[in-house]
This record gives structure tokens, C-alpha cells and sequence, in this order.
């Protein structure tokens, strides 16, 4: 069984890969903003629980991918 922190990880990157179909990223999916916006305050919420568990490898991996979707989020809500 996968530890905590991995499936953390796990639903983390999700969570985010979520968020970028729910803006419209992907051509299947309609934007639903609300939807991302949940998506990204639950992947960030997670990660502030679990990031002083990761590598320092996977925390800047992480920081980078939230910030970019944040950027994102604002930039597609402000449009």
C-alpha cells in the first residue's frame, strides 16, 4: 500500500490536472471556473499538509505547477 504522502502526491497532480480541463484546457470539457477554483483550493490546502514530508524536488515541482495554475485561473476568470 502506497503511503499517505504518495497518494497525497497522487491526488495533489490530479486535483491540478483537473483544474486545467475545468478552465477550458482541454477540448472536451466546457470552462467551469467555480469547478477549478475548488480544485486548486483543495490541491493547495493538501499540499500544505504534506509538503514538509516531500523531497525538495517534489515541493518545488509542486509550488511551481500551483502557481502556474493560480496564474491561470486569475488570468481565464479576469478575461
Amino acid at each position: 500500500m502506497p503511503t499517505v504522502d504518495r497518494m497525497l502526491l497522487e491526488i495533489i497532480t490530479t486535483l491540478m490536472l483537473s483544474a486545467h480541463a475545468y478552465l477550458g484546457e482541454s477540448p472536451e470539457r466546457a470552462a467551469d471556473p467555480p469547478s477549478a477554483e475548488i480544485a486548486i483550493d483543495v490541491a493547495s490546502v493538501a499540499f500544505e499538509r504534506v509538503k514538509e514530508r516531500l523531497s525538495s524536488d517534489e515541493r518545488l515541482a509542486l509550488v511551481q505547477m500551483l502557481t502556474d495554475i493560480r496564474l491561470l485561473y486569475v488570468r481565464k476568470r479576469d478575461a
